[in-house]
């Protein structure tokens, strides 16, 4: 145990600032969305700001997450360039390992927003922006939440293609964050739509009376 202790010691350099900015950009992101989707959801406030436009806000709110999302890949490169480098990272598999996991993680993140459309990716529903029907196509038979795992492997595949263990240790916090974020976002959007089918319940009971 003591001998890993010091691997991981010798090639993370914990004293560099680069790195605990990297960690908190990655807990930054998803905590800053949640937060304003619920306000928004709550008490409109980013519909209010927009003239009451909800789809606009949504829009707004779906750049900002965009441009968040991509300062915390820069952080994220820019924290792991500035690590040790672990020869084993940089041998043959682990190099095609790398580029499975950016080829895999990018198709989830993509064909999910393709599946989602822009508001249904970002956060739409919090705005009274619902899909008319659950996607169970690709990727979301493969996984419940393709844009965040699909992130995750994007996040390991760059740490093994740098060779950098800081990389595989940030990676780790990606993953502890989005289980976080989803247990955390995951009841709340299915009780929107539990809503919505009450609401059609009681819509349609009173059509035939």
């Amino acid at each position: 145990m003591a001998s890993i202790a010091s691997d991981v010691a010798a090639y993370v350099d914990f004293d560099k600032t680069s790195l605990l900015v990297s960690a908190c950009s990655i807990a930054f992101n998803p905590l800053f969305w949640n937060i304003v989707a619920r306000q928004e959801y709550h008490n409109k406030i980013l519909t209010n700001l927009f003239g009451g436009k909800s789809r606009t806000a949504c829009y707004a709110l779906a750049a900002t997450i965009f441009s968040l999302g991509m300062v915390r890949d820069y952080l994220y490169k820019t924290a792991i360039q500035e690590q040790p480098s672990h020869p084993l990272l940089l041998s043959l598999p682990s190099q095609a390992a790398a580029y499975t996991l950016l080829i895999a993680g990018n198709v989830l993140v993509v064909s999910s927003t393709w599946a989602l459309g822009i508001t249904g990716t970002f956060l739409g529903d919090y705005f009274g922006i619902l899909m008319d029907e659950m996607v169970t196509g690709f990727p979301f038979n493969v996984c419940a939440a393709p844009m965040y795992w699909g992130s995750t492997m994007s996040f390991l595949g760059t740490a093994l293609l740098f060779g950098k263990p800081a990389g595989l240790l940030l990676t780790a916090w990606v993953f502890v964050v989005y289980v976080l974020a989803l247990r955390y976002e995951d009841p709340f959007t299915a009780g929107i739509y539990a809503k919505r089918e009450r609401e059609r319940e009681r819509a349609a009971g009173k059509k035939q009376k």
